[in-house]
């Protein structure tokens, strides 16, 4: 099982950004909604959880059929509710955007339904009939965690690997923490678990301590679910100073320990999606007084979403836009950043060179493959860094299958889990049938 969180994390310093609701507040929302027949929030959502169903039964007040509604499309459901960027989703598609009043809180609903579920207890589903199949699921995050919930209520036994000591991947070590905290996110590892039969190996890292042959000689399937690796740099001078950090590794040490932060007062965030926003939210949350985020691009083209941005403006941080690093300066410990600005075609501008001083440096421009492992497999195909699979998530090659970032490139934590489930179906069926694939 996971190994336990430190009491004092520096994520705990901060508060919910969305708060919760409360009942009558919920059952006010809920009655707004219009019920749509073909809702565009379900066509919005990775995975189609019935939204107008779950809100009527939420504005009913049987919230613990509401829960059910929920957790029947989407067990990870409970933090779904909480880190799913729902403006673009599910809220951003409702019908109230196009006549000037607000969208449904969605996501708060979601959140009213599940967090009673979680509070009162609620089981939902049994583990099936043991069918003698065993499936190897590798990764421990949502993608593994839907895949081995839907396979155990069909039947089979489950047996997942992770390298890390800490299992729920990057709900448990990624999310923001004015979203979700990483005890949160155990609690829910923790409750998809409850249902039995899912054996969870931690410590242990695929190739190495296990091969694939071994799995494939133990296993009837095999589900990947890997996550993304380690971040990526920009091979400029002065990246190995101290106090330069990959925002990724940054965030999960501050998710999962105590930092000291006393002498830092100035942070550079290099990049401009989404982590890029996590971490200069989270280094100003955290009493940074200087935060300044370095684009390469034009805000237009930034691929983090604009609500975060506005969030993270509104909150003091400051953005260079069409601009980039050169170099890291500083004696053992990093001091300034030489940058420089860039034309639309991103190529640098004679004499436009400046400096910002900088306490820490967090590298946020994306994160190296864990792919090619596999491309050792006959069958499995690797194009981009990616798993290819077919809409089933089926690999090619018999028996495997794949689903969540090492598929789809790092999407959201729904993605993962919608690839895990579907997934899950496609080897129940494989199974039925032989097991070829």
């Amino acid at each position: 099982m996971s190994a336990p969180l430190p009491r004092h994390r520096s994520e705990t310093a901060f508060e919910d950004f969305k708060l919760p609701l409360l009942r009558g507040d919920a059952i006010a929302e809920a009655t707004r909604c219009l019920f749509c027949h073909d809702a565009p929030c379900v066509q919005a959502c990775p995975t189609e959880i019935d939204i107008p169903q779950f809100i009527r039964k939420i504005a009913s007040d049987n919230v613990r059929s509401s829960a059910k509604t929920i957790f029947e499309a989407n067990i990870l459901g409970m933090s779904c509710a909480r880190v799913c960027p729902v403006e673009v989703l599910c809220v951003g598609a409702c019908v109230y955007n196009q006549s000037d009043q607000p969208p449904i809180a969605i996501g708060k609903l979601q959140r009213y339904a599940t967090d009673r579920a979680y509070e009162e207890g609620w089981k939902f589903f049994d583990a099936g009939e043991s069918t003698g199949k065993s499936v190897a699921l590798l990764g421990a995050g949502p993608a593994s965690l839907a895949a081995a919930h839907e396979l155990r209520r069909f039947g089979h036994a489950c047996t997942i690997f992770e390298k890390r000591g800490t299992i729920g991947g990057l709900n448990t070590t990624g999310v923001a923490p004015y979203k979700m905290k990483s005890d949160r996110a155990l609690s829910e590892v923790e409750w998809i678990l409850s249902i039995g039969g899912i054996d969870v190996k931690t410590g242990v890292t695929v190739g190495e301590q296990v091969s694939l042959a071994e799995l494939e000689r133990e296993y009837d399937a095999i589900f990947i679910g890997i996550g993304l690796g380690a971040d990526s740099a920009l091979g400029i001078q002065g990246e190995d100073l101290d106090g330069v950090h990959g925002a990724v590794e940054w965030i999960e040490s501050m998710k999962l320990k105590a930092l000291d932060l006393t002498q830092i007062n100035r942070a550079v965030i290099i990049g401009g999606g989404n982590t890029a926003l996590d971490a200069a939210r989270e280094t100003i949350g955290l009493g940074i007084r200087s935060v300044t985020m370095l684009y390469r691009g034009q805000r237009e083209v930034m691929s983090g979403y604009a609500h975060e941005l506005h969030a993270a403006v509104a909150e003091g941080v400051s953005v260079e836009w069409q601009a980039t690093a050169t170099a890291l300066h500083g004696d053992d410990r990093i001091s300034q950043v030489a940058c420089v600005r860039l034309d639309e075609h991103k190529r640098p501008i004679s004499e436009s060179e400046f400096v910002i001083a900088a306490d820490l440096v967090l590298m946020a421009i994306g994160q190296s493959k864990l792919t090619s492992l596999f491309a050792t497999l006959p069958g499995i195909e690797i194009a981009g860094g990616r798993i290819r699979v077919d809409a089933a998530g089926w690999t090619g090659r018999p028996r495997w299958f794949a689903g969540g970032d090492c598929t789809n490139g790092g999407k959201e934590v729904v993605n993962a889990a919608a690839e895990g489930k579907r997934a899950a179906q496609a080897i129940h069926a494989s199974l039925q049938e032989g097991g070829h694939g």
